[in-house]
């Protein structure tokens, strides 16, 4: 079974909202001292019969300020005491790794269309200061764990945090006795926000190609924006042809350029012939236009409906009394108001490769939000020496996506996913998530299937 790959954490940085309004007086009974088994998630509603312990509830990173984050601890299936441990970040900021990455993308457990509950993930993966400080208090709850290789993973906005967390480690390991060391051994990131410049100049210049603006709207956008400019939005001509490549965007799912947008039910649109009623039902699973599988474009609406029902916070260790939680996938107000945003990583990077640390970055391609053509100008401005030409790899006997290998680095696209790239192509992500663990190189050619 596949899902005996690893060790894996969601840490999920939009509880740490919640966790705030649980004041100093609640978190003394955090999960330092009750201790592992009261952690034990038992009941899952919908949940199928697995052969591994999950644990979830709260880790105390800031007791003065009552402040503590959320996690979701999955075991191995097998040989636990041997597996490597690994966290997963999602981005946003301010969006829900529990909402997105456990039961969308790598989890054990996926969402099923509708409201009937979780369905077993074949292709699971389990198989900034306070990230640190959980780390290190969740590493006292689970001290068997202390010694196993770590690796962290994420994406989207995670592609600043992920790498701000291992260059934090890095440094503490440095000047930490032995029993504070974290065995840090590499990280993965997938269509991460990098650099805001490249990053920028990759999101108009793939609009453009992909059609999604006008010559006239792309003219204005190069000749107006300075994206290395922290003054660029006072542009108006920028901002305002910005604006209209969005407005474009809103027309279509950004985060996956070639699948169908979530309607609601009953949606209406006047046609010459009259008002024709479009009845969309939302818990039909729509197939991919490319590659196998399906996907629910209206899955983030289930997730909501899930994680909102009282029975599955209580489960989940989330509240203690009899009223629930008001739960959402991102909080806007964090969205809205974030400001501690590097203007780049890519240092962080040269340091942590000279470092030795292990990195992988990886592209879906038909991501418009944090598109490939951003990735690689990140991967290009690091000024990496190559180590082999730029490759297709495979999986199954097809093309899973191009890849290079630098000194240091590896880069991979994915052909034909979206911004999670897990919810698009799981056998496929699972298969570069494995070469990672492994520091093994993806297949550079087609393999008979039997």
């Amino acid at each position: 079974m596949v899902n005996r790959l690893c060790l894996w954490v969601v840490l999920c940085f939009y509880m740490i909202i919640a966790a705030q309004s649980i004041q100093t007086g609640n978190t003394s009974r955090n999960n330092e001292q009750d201790g592992v088994s009261e952690n034990l998630v038992t009941g899952l509603p919908g949940q199928p019969i697995v052969g591994f312990n999950h644990y979830s509830g709260y880790v105390t990173v800031n007791e003065e300020h009552g402040r503590a984050l959320f996690y979701w601890f999955f075991e191995a299936a097998t040989v636990k005491e041997r597996r490597p441990l690994v966290l997963w970040l999602n981005g946003g900021p301010g969006c829900s790794s529990v909402g997105y990455g456990a039961t969308q993308e790598i989890g054990p457990f996926l969402l099923n269309g509708g409201e009937t509950g979780l369905s077993l993930n074949l292709h699971s993966w389990n198989r900034a200061e306070d990230s640190y400080t959980f780390l290190q208090n969740w590493l006292t709850i689970f001290p068997q764990y202390r010694s196993h290789e770590f690796y962290i993973t994420g994406e989207s906005y995670a592609g600043l945090y992920v790498p701000e967390l291992a260059e934090l480690i890095t440094d503490r390991n440095k000047v930490s006795s032995k029993s504070l060391y974290i065995n840090l051994k590499g990280f993965m990131v997938g269509n991460p926000l990098t650099d805001t410049a490249h990053d920028w100049d990759g999101i108009v210049d793939y609009a453009w190609s992909h059609a999604i603006v006008s010559d006239e709207t792309y003219g204005i956008i190069k000749t107006n924006c300075d994206f290395k400019s922290s003054n660029t939005w006072s542009n108006k001509n920028c901002s305002g042809a910005v604006d209209e490549m969005y407005a474009q965007y809103n027309e279509i799912d950004m985060y996956s350029l070639y699948t169908s947008k979530c309607i609601p039910k009953n949606y209406t649109t006047n046609a010459t012939s009259g008002a024709n009623q479009l009845k969309y039902f939302t818990n039909k699973i729509m197939k991919r236009m490319m590659g196998g599988g399906s996907y629910d474009p209206c899955l983030n609406g289930w997730a909501v409906s899930y994680y909102n029902r009282y029975d599955v916070q209580k489960a989940l260790h989330v509240i203690r009394g009899s009223t629930p939680r008001n739960w959402s996938l991102c909080n806007e107000d964090i969205l809205d108001d974030w400001n501690d945003k590097p203007p780049s990583v890519l240092p962080v990077y040269l340091k942590l490769i000279e470092a030795g640390v292990r990195i992988w970055v990886y592209s879906g391609d038909t991501d418009g939000r944090v598109p490939v053509l951003s990735t690689r100008y990140n991967m290009n401005a690091l000024g990496l020496p190559t180590k082999g030409p730029w490759r297709p790899w495979y999986h199954r006997g097809q093309v899973g996506g191009w890849m290079q290998e630098y000194e240091g680095l590896t880069f991979a696209t994915f052909l034909g996913a979206g911004h999670e790239v897990p919810l698009f192509k799981p056998r496929e992500a699972l298969a570069v998530f494995q070469s990672f663990i492994s520091g093994t190189p993806l297949p550079n050619k087609r393999q008979q299937l039997s």
